[in-house]
């Protein structure tokens, strides 16, 4: 047999081995097909709009196996434009389902695919990024198991019958509606949540001189979340009950992996558990050591796994999940038999927290940090206002009591928290134990390459609660390019929560370190929740190319601007040929403009104002039409820009029309002496306006013909919970005092004096 043959043998050989080796690896293909489309549902008393996924909300759960191809057909039979995004999962940029940024939208009946390989495990979920359709029905669990040969699979966790939940809530009002109203300060949801903190609830409860000082500091009223939800849910129940997995009952001793996913659009939830201990196992989709705790707070879009027992044989223990406010919640009852209650949360302290937000608050909007490192979740600012940990709320001029809670609950309750060097250490300052994420730690090395460039990042989240603004360094994505980033490059990034709202910041595409204590086994995770005066770092691999999203995940703080983008390399991606122009089209996004405007009609005349606003611009209209003592009319139009990280500060040009009969011996007179002697006016202007302390605007404006005006002028002064108070005052020697009732969302009655139209009351009507 000559050489040549015997390589042809060889090399036939070796075909056969390759050829029966792809096939034993040969990656199997898992398809979904998921049809999109209006749907109409009853969550809460009324019927509303939803989204429906194969005619289901939440929409399917998708299971894989690691090393599976996904295949998923999206079949949009909406009216208008969606997209799917695979939340925490590694995939090929063009797959991650970011209109404007790796794909463009679905188009209304058209179908798109995605296709990508397994290539991890974990708790994870998918869902809408476009506007705001995540709010009403587009959420689902993304679930993917380990192989059975799996080198980390652990016995007794990986092998238990586990259930995927997935967290949500539902409001009967449109989102659109619930964003609008939050960048026009619409106290709504505050007066639902009986969250109002207005001067009569100070004045019942002892709490005067802190609501002063709060205003004197330019704050609104504390509270713990933005929105009120009329329902929340469970796998899109509100009460669900677990009798047995795959057919078998459960019973005492058993042990149920729960695979829990935040789908809320703005909801942090407080998980409890009936049955004791609550041990987590994951976080994000990654193994943590497991941790033992009381309870935990999942931030908006988290993911974690937990593993409960079942105590007891003939009762079935409460899961539940409480909204951060404490105002809504949602229950699995786990086993058989006679329900197990876990209690529900009691009220939080509002004064208590607003009398931590004046320590904190310096006269500028920045936080006082007062020398503490906080860090981690390990320090919770909002303690003070839970009183299973500090104690009941003082009521004044009653004795307090303190029937119910220990002897440790009563010392942390007298103690002088300000003093206490864990003042905002729930851990420290009673017996329930919180997860926090210095107790997570990986049971693998985590460690990056040690020959990898670093490339060191710093942010700084910032906002505007007043005008619902929010931003990384003061800057909103529209005014921000994109961040350059070599692909190889470990990016390490550095993050402090210069605001009052805690903000759980989302990184497409990888899982990032956060670095804790544990070093080399620091905790792998795609989510990470940072707490007002916090300081984080995460740091990852930038190992593969695309353009990815980095953001905060409250669905409505990501659409004021909260949002940045890394480049990984100069990605050629086939799904945007022009992706400078799809990018301004995602700016456009995160700034639209938002319409506030409310109209008076009483006895005296129409006095009413319209306002159209992005993160920067103002453009507003005031007009009043008298019937009796004025006899004329005024419009007066602004256009302004914010400026400053507060946007305290509005310079504005300004245009004044406006009609009076005088007569012959009549005029207008201002306090400098200067007088206007025209029947009609129309003036053009160049101003500023100013927020003083007390949450005062101060406008001063100078017109085309010399006249100069200065305003003093605040409107919705809380007084009760409903009643709201006003004043004006200027140099033209206007004035106006007025009190408002609110009835509903849209309508209340207005009594006001104004010294050009006289006394009038009537109906207010605001949208």
């Amino acid at each position: 047999m000559d050489n040549q043959e015997i390589f042809r043998k060889k090399l036939l050989t070796l075909m056969v081995l390759l050829m029966a080796m792809s096939t034993s690896f040969a990656q199997k293909i898992v398809h979904y097909d998921l049809y999109v489309k209006d749907t109409i549902v009853n969550y809460a008393g009324k019927e509303k709009r939803a989204i429906a996924v194969n005619g289901q909300i939440p929409m399917p759960t998708l299971e894989f196996t690691e090393g599976d191809i996904a295949e998923i057909v999206v079949h949009n039979q909406l009216k208008e434009d969606t997209s799917l995004h695979w939340h925490g999962l590694f995939l090929p940029n063009k797959e991650d389902g970011v209109p404007f940024l790796t794909q463009m939208p679905i188009k209304p009946g058209t179908t798109f695919t995605y296709q990508f390989p397994i290539i991890q495990n974990g708790t994870h979920w998918y869902h809408s990024h476009s506007g705001l359709q995540e709010q009403i029905g587009m959420y689902g669990s993304f679930i993917m198991h380990k192989r059975s040969d799996d080198k980390t699979f652990r016995k007794g966790i990986d092998d238990l019958p586990e259930i995927p939940i997935i967290l949500s809530e539902w409001t009967n009002l449109k989102p659109e509606n619930i964003h609008r109203m939050l960048a026009n300060a619409n106290d709504w949801a505050a007066i639902k949540k009986g969250a109002t903190q207005s001067y009569a609830e100070a004045i019942q409860s002892g709490n005067f001189k802190t609501k002063l000082k709060n205003e004197w500091k330019r704050m609104m009223a504390m509270d713990v979340s933005d929105v009120y939800y009329d329902k929340v849910l469970m796998n899109g129940s509100h009460l669900t009950d677990l009798k047995s997995i795959d057919g078998q009952p459960l019973k005492a001793g058993d042990k149920v992996r729960l695979r829990i996913s935040n789908g809320g659009a703005s909801s942090y939830f407080w998980l409890r558990y009936a049955g004791g201990k609550i041990t987590v196992v994951a976080s994000d989709g990654n193994d943590v050591e497991p941790v033992e705790v009381d309870r935990l707070i999942i931030a908006v879009s988290e993911t974690y796994d937990v593993v409960v027992t079942i105590p007891e044989n003939d009762k079935a223990f409460e899961l539940m999940a409480t909204t951060e406010d404490r105002t809504q919640s949602a229950s699995y009852f786990i086993g058989n038999g006679t329900r197990q209650y876990v209690g529900e949360m009691p009220r939080l302290k509002y004064f208590e927290g607003m009398k931590m937000m004046n320590d904190m608050m310096k006269m500028n909007g920045d936080l006082d940090d007062m020398g503490m490192s906080m860090s981690l979740n390990q320090m919770d600012m909002n303690v003070v206002m839970y009183p299973e940990i500090t104690g009941e709320e003082k009521k004044k001029g009653k004795k307090e009591t303190q029937e119910n809670h220990s002897e440790h609950e009563h010392h942390n309750h007298d103690m002088n928290m300000d003093e206490a060097p864990n003042r905002y250490n729930a851990n420290a300052l009673g017996d329930i134990k919180t997860l926090n994420y210095s107790m997570l730690k990986s049971p693998h090395n985590t460690t990056l390459p040690a020959d990898a460039p670093v490339k060191e990042i710093k942010f700084t989240l910032t906002g505007n609660m007043n005008r619902y603004v929010w931003s990384m360094d003061n800057q909103v994505l529209s005014e921000s390019d994109k961040i350059p980033v070599k692909k190889g490059e470990i990016l390490r990034i550095t993050i402090y929560n210069n605001s009052m709202m805690r903000h759980p910041i989302h990184l497409h595409g990888f899982d990032f370190r956060v670095l804790n204590e544990h070093g080399n086994n620091a905790p792998l995770k795609n989510i990470i929740d940072i707490m007002p005066m916090e300081t984080d770092t995460i740091e990852f691999l930038a190992n593969q190319e695309g353009d990815w999203f980095f953001h905060c995940h409250i669905l409505y703080h990501m659409m004021a601007g909260m949002n940045r983008v890394f480049t990984v390399d100069d990605y050629q991606n086939p799904y945007l040929p022009n992706k400078e122009k799809a990018y301004k089209m995602l700016q456009r996004e995160s700034n639209m403009p938002h319409l506030m405007a409310q109209s008076d009609f009483a006895t005296n005349g129409i006095d009413g104002e319209a306002m159209l606003m992005n993160a920067r611009y103002s453009l507003g209209t005031e007009w009043r039409l008298g019937y009796n003592d004025m006899h004329g009319y005024e419009v007066e139009t602004h256009l302004g820009r914010y400026i400053g990280k507060m946007q305290w500060l509005m310079p504005f040009i300004g245009f004044d029309w406006r009609y009076r009969k005088m007569g012959m011996d009549e005029h207008e007179k201002n306090l400098f002496g200067q007088v206007n002697k025209k029947d009609n006016r129309a003036a053009v202007s160049l101003g500023v306006m100013y927020t003083l302390p007390m949450l005062v605007n101060v406008q001063a404006e100078v017109y085309h013909d010399g006249i100069f005006r200065l305003s003093l002028m605040r409107e919705d002064i809380p007084v009760s919970r409903r009643l709201r108070a006003g004043f004006m005052v200027n140099t033209d020697l206007e004035y106006m005092a007025d009190l408002r009732y609110i009835i509903t969302r849209h309508i209340g009655i207005r009594a006001h004096y104004d010294s050009d139209m006289g006394f009038g009351a009537g109906l207010s009507i605001n949208y």
